[in-house]
């Protein structure tokens, strides 16, 4: 396991839940290749409501699902390996928004127990 503290860099995709590459959900895909590519970890969130660039309103209601739900992906590592990865990702957000800032990683690490 790579060690990861101090200051890091924190990515944010954010995506339509229909968007697809490679006929997968492209926020599947970008996890997958995050993996791929030994990115520290990645975690994929789920918008019940919001807006882009076109001002369509996603929501999810009771009476009526969204198809287009919101969806966030995070990842957290060196500088250096987000310029590798995002350069492979960035062509294929066609309609979202990526953002950067820097983050102070404070503790990353497993328990000890074996991961898939």
């Amino acid at each position: 396991m790579i060690e990861l503290t101090g200051d890091q860099v924190l990515i944010r995709i954010f995506i339509g839940e229909s968007d697809k590459h490679e006929g997968k959900p492209l926020y599947q895909w970008i996890v997958e290749l995050l993996r791929r590519e030994k990115i520290c970890g990645a975690t994929v969130l789920r918008g019940v409501l919001g807006f882009g660039a076109a001002s369509h309103i996603h929501a999810a209601h009771i009476l009526r699902l969204s198809q287009d739900l919101p969806m966030v992906v995070e990842f957290v590592d060196t500088q250096e390996n987000i310029d590798r990865v995002l350069v492979q990702i960035e062509p294929f957000v066609k309609d979202g928004l990526i953002t950067s800032e820097r983050v102070k990683v404070i503790k990353y690490g497993t328990s000890g127990k074996k991961q898939d």
